[in-house]
């Protein structure tokens, strides 16, 4: 299932702006043994008809796909294209991707991910400088910059999907809330996502119902 503040949010977009719905992948198999995930695990035969139903659902004109090159971020933007009906190009960008986005040493980051757990590991970086992995603000200004390209070419009134990882959506929406604590209820769900649009100087968000702002020019 969607998270319910998810869909109810489409009312509050903006009719005149392209939006963005930076969003987590769709439902996976489960890591063994409750561990953490690995890359290869795909998406769950639910996972796919619920991003197809949401694909289905989406109220605005899909303009564009883009992917983290992992396999079910990718089936879930195919999924979503298809419950949509349409046949999209997928743009896979390693800025939806660890190492690529926040992370660039797996070599000095992997082992204290590992040991602490995503939650912890998140708290740790919201305030810790940390070698192998850029800041939270860093990483914020790299995926802004993505989103703000991206979205250039993208008419009003239409919806381009940015499909990601939990750990990246989370680092980046609590830092633009500027949460530096966060629990596993704060947590993006599989299937969850934030909506995004510009103005010429300012980056609004919807989060689970909540709406904020930044200006631009502190990030690009």
């Amino acid at each position: 299932m969607l998270h319910p503040n998810l869909e109810p949010s489409m009312a509050l977009l903006p009719a005149d702006k392209p939006v963005i719905l930076l969003t987590r992948h769709s439902l996976r198999e489960l890591a063994p043994n409750n561990g953490v995930p690995s890359y290869d695990l795909p998406l769950t035969p639910e996972g796919v008809v619920l991003a197809e139903q949401w694909g289905r659902r989406l109220d605005r004109p899909i303009s564009a796909f883009y992917s983290s090159p992992v396999g079910r971020c990718v089936d879930t933007a195919k999924a979503m294209s298809l419950g949509a009906g349409l046949v999209l190009p997928i743009t896979q960008t390693t800025v939806l991707v660890e190492p690529g986005c926040f992370v660039h040493s797996i070599r000095h980051v992997g082992p204290l991910f590992l040991q602490m757990g995503p939650i912890a590991f998140a708290n740790h970086h919201f305030s810790h400088a940390l070698e192998g992995i850029l800041s939270p603000k860093e990483g914020a200004s790299k995926i802004i910059q993505h989103l703000y390209q991206s979205q250039q070419q993208q008419e009003a009134g239409t919806l381009s999907i940015h499909v990601t990882h939990d750990t990246i959506l989370a680092a980046f929406i609590y830092h633009l809330l500027q949460q530096t604590t966060i629990a596993e209820h704060d947590w993006p769900w599989m299937m969850e996502g934030a909506w995004l649009w510009f103005d010429d100087s300012t980056l609004y968000w919807l989060w689970r119902g909540r709406l904020g702002h930044v200006e631009l020019a502190d990030y690009l």
